[in-house]
């Protein structure tokens, strides 16, 4: 019940000013503020004894049960229980209908109902439930083929993001034609289309038997990339992302996601991301130097250095400790030259800035052995005046 219910519903009176959640047992203190019983008393046990409401001391630290009040919330839910009783048999025998109805229509009449199946199950987690136990499922992936038009292929998987798929289902959903359906919607369907058939490829990757040939295809790879570089929905970007650091966890599939030019793009693209983009396509950036292909990708893109450089310290320790192993790797290819250019758009003082700071030591040791590399190449003096260290540092 209450997952299905909307919390902003309940009376405010009846929410317990602690937890945020309706109360079961409501007590009442001296200063006449009311509080869940559990959580008041966890409250006294941590050493308080003042109101947590009002900070008021408390003159007597005793609790009165709000029978009133007990009453009146007893009663409220009561009379919601069966009105969402009866909505939830309402909405399982449409589900029920829907579902007999999809058997015998075809064309339009079948869009209609799965449309309308789209629309309640997208509100109601009986509707979800139902379409499993009713063989809900197996029926809407028998929809998807070669054959299937993109009218329909978008108006299951949007419904099927939504449902909990056991192995065998996400098996089925694995069949090369199905496959091939989503990734020709995720080139050509709406943004909403594309979002959806990225969230089911990614979960049918949570499979235990999921072969990566699934996702070894150029034509997906490029789909996504153009998902995450999409400036006018950039709601598909977090998404988009998120597939690509699953593929890229398997090592086999770096090399084809190197030859797309994805390296460049998101190095491109780092300066314009969000916190949570920035971190997920410098895992990825990460992953891609781990093969020959990602690390000379990565050295021959002029934005990479400076990009990584300016990342460190700035958004969060994992973004920070990504940037430098991509900043090793390239430096590595080619001492010399990379080190110099990293050191001239300031990459010294960021690597002081970091072994000084009160990061994971493991980054301590990554920045010290990269600053180490750095030096190699400058005298002492030289190398000091590069960090832009006071003379008192000095």
């Amino acid at each position: 019940m209450i997952m299905e219910l909307d919390l902003s519903e309940v009376p405010s009176v009846f929410i317990c000013p602690i937890s945020l959640e309706p109360m079961l047992d409501p007590v009442t203190l001296c200063t006449g503020q009311t509080y869940e019983r559990c959580n008041i008393l966890k409250w006294f046990s941590l050493g308080h004894f003042s109101c947590p409401t009002t900070m008021q001391e408390l003159w007597d630290d005793s609790v009165t049960p709000n029978s009133t009040l007990h009453k009146l919330i007893y009663s409220w839910f009561s009379q919601k229980y069966f009105q969402m009783k009866k909505r939830s048999e309402d909405v399982q025998g449409t589900v029920c209908e829907i579902l007999d109805g999809l058997k015998k229509v075809k064309g339009r009449a079948r869009v209609q109902a799965l449309k309308e199946l789209r629309r309640v199950v997208g509100v109601h987690v009986v509707a979800r439930k139902t379409v499993v136990d009713n063989g809900g499922v197996s029926l809407l992936s028998s929809f998807l083929g070669p054959y299937t038009s993109h009218a329909i292929g978008s108006e299951v998987v949007s419904i099927l993001v939504h449902l909990e798929l056991d192995s065998v289902s996400r098996l089925n959903l694995m069949q090369p034609a199905k496959i091939s359906l989503m990734v020709d919607m995720l080139n050509e369907g709406s943004i909403e289309t594309k979002i959806n058939c990225t969230r089911l490829i990614e979960l049918l990757m949570e499979e235990e038997d999921f072969q990566v040939e699934v996702v070894s295809s150029h034509s997906l790879l490029v789909a996504l990339m153009r998902l995450v570089r999409d400036k006018r929905h950039p709601s598909g970007n977090l998404p988009g992302l998120c597939l690509i650091k699953s593929i890229c966890s398997h090592k086999q599939v770096r090399s084809l996601v190197v030859s797309i030019g994805a390296v460049s793009q998101l190095v491109e693209l780092l300066p314009s991301l969000n916190p949570d983009c920035l971190e997920l396509a410098l895992f990825i950036l990460d992953a891609l130097a781990t093969v020959r292909e990602g690390k000379v990708a990565l050295s021959d893109c002029a934005s990479t250095i400076p990009n990584m450089v300016r990342v460190l310290m700035r958004v969060s320790e994992n973004c920070t400790q990504h940037a430098l192993s991509i900043l090793s790797s390239v430096c590595k290819l080619s001492p010399q030259e990379y080190s110099l250019i990293a050191v001239d758009v300031g990459l010294a003082a960021k690597l002081l800035l970091v072994i000084q700071s009160g990061c994971n030591p493991s980054i301590k040791q990554q920045s010290a052995e990269l600053l180490k590399l750095c030096s190699l190449n400058y005298s002492d003096s030289m190398f000091i005046s590069k960090c832009k260290l006071t003379r008192t540092i000095q």
